[in-house]
């Protein structure tokens, strides 16, 4: 099974993403399922420790795409073990 079919047959998936934080946007227009970004601290330029990221993130056009805090790897994968035992 390659790797898109398996986001295809997820319940739910967590992306974490630095940087300008696009990549939970390009992720939740892949599948259906619900998308929990988490953007990091880490990050090249002026990333402002997680800040461009995380206002990328929320500016995001996937519909079903949602964020948590900066770092907050924990709550995304609580959320998401929220999410699967639906």
């Amino acid at each position: 099974m390659n790797s898109r079919e398996r986001l295809t047959q997820a319940r739910v998936v967590v992306v974490c993403a630095g940087m300008e934080g696009a990549l939970p946007s390009v992720v939740g227009g892949l599948v259906s399922c619900p998308v929990i970004a988490v953007p990091t601290s880490v990050g090249y330029g002026a990333s402002f420790h997680g800040l461009a990221a995380l206002l990328g993130m929320l500016n995001s056009c996937a519909s079903n795409v949602t964020v948590v805090n900066i770092d907050n790897g924990f709550g995304a994968g609580y959320v998401a073990s929220l999410i699967n035992r639906l």
